[in-house]
């Protein structure tokens, strides 16, 4: 291992999704080794059968802990939590109790050393939500579940590509309860932390942010709705009197074109599928989730465990490469910049 580049700890994700072999994949990409050392939170049998599937020529071997995974020689080492052995033997795209076990095991293993300082950042690959279910795991996502064991009340999503950033207002919630779930104070909070963060994480100062308003068109000065006068524009004007460079609400239909042809750094969608179908749009293979306000830095794939593949070796490992790519040069700024860290500290508080 190289000492001097960021540890990432990568988690498998779901034993029997894609998760085993676009990790495997993504590890041989020699982008990966020059940025970071890569250590697997999950099963090494899963992932020598993920290799196998996806052609990949990689050695994993499990050890105890990142002490051990330092001395290894093998090519990447794996962290085993102890939870995935009844995940190890099962069919692709056949999710149990155990796979949904097994997942939450690698990721708070994870979580617990990157809060340990074992490990600089971590990369998730895809979890299945149905399966956590299954083994009595109450958490609609990896979001929720980095907040709550990071103790992190101020949080938010971030999709991030080359082209375009979206951060979420709302996450993992019904459609038809966003309008009674936002508010000012939850879209200034995400206003804020993206402000912060694409200074502190990604290096942009200043950064240009619009916020996009919920009906069609921004509400047409109320002709379709008036979230935008009533709840969205106080949370911008409040933003812009602390010295944030925000604009909105835009029209819907048009501010993500805007946004990735250059004219902001950011856009904040206000549900999902708002922010997400546009994002994908552009950047479906090569998509980053990152979830801002942690104290850890956080990337993700952005897509899901795609049982109809898994197992055959065609799913692409551009997202997961691009998800280890960034949380290695996240917690590489990180470092290089020490003063932020009280700061984003106190925001969090």
């Amino acid at each position: 291992m190289n000492d001097n580049l960021p540890i990432v700890a990568v988690t498998m994700g779901d034993p029997v999704g894609i998760g085993p072999e676009i990790v495997a994949k993504a590890l041989c990409e020699p982008c990966v080794s020059r940025l970071c050392r890569p250590i697997v939170y999950g099963n090494a049998v899963r992932l020598i059968k993920g290799a196998r599937c996806a052609g990949a020529k990689i050695d994993f071997v499990a050890v105890p802990s990142v002490n051990e995974a330092r001395r290894s020689h093998a090519d990447v080492a794996v962290i085993d939590p102890g939870r995935s052995n009844d995940a190890a033997g099962l069919d692709w795209a056949r999710p149990t109790a155990a796979c949904g076990l097994a997942m939450f095991a690698y990721l708070n293993a994870a979580i617990d050393d990157a809060m340990a300082g074992k490990v600089d950042a971590i990369a998730t690959g895809p979890i299945n939500k149905a399966a956590l279910h299954m083994a009595g795991i109450a958490y609609a996502g990896h979001t929720e579940i980095l907040a709550h064991r990071t103790q992190t009340r101020n949080y938010a999503m971030m999709l991030a590509g080359d082209r375009l950033k979206v951060v979420l207002a709302t996450i993992h919630v019904p459609l038809a309860r966003v309008p009674e779930i936002l508010a000012t104070s939850t879209i200034l909070k995400v206003i804020e932390l993206t402000g912060h963060d694409l200074k502190t994480r990604f290096g942009i100062s200043d950064a240009r942010i619009a916020v996009a308003g919920l009906n069609p068109h921004a509400g047409e000065n109320g002709l379709f709705g008036d979230e935008e006068e009533k709840i969205i524009r106080p949370a911008i004007d409040q933003a812009i009197s602390r010295g944030i460079d925000a604009s909105g609400p835009h029209p819907p239909d048009t501010v993500f074109f805007s946004a990735s042809r250059g004219a902001y750094d950011a856009v904040i969608a206000m549900y999902h599928d708002q922010g997400l179908g546009p994002f994908k749009m552009i950047h479906f293979n090569d998509g980053v989730n990152t979830t801002l306000g942690l104290p850890i830095v956080r990337t993700s794939v952005d897509h899901g465990t795609a049982y109809d593949i898994a197992g055959t070796g065609r799913a692409s490992a551009e997202s997961m490469v691009a998800a280890i790519a960034m949380a290695a040069k996240q917690a590489e700024w990180l470092r290089r910049h020490r003063s932020y860290i009280a700061e984003s500290n106190s925001l969090r508080s």
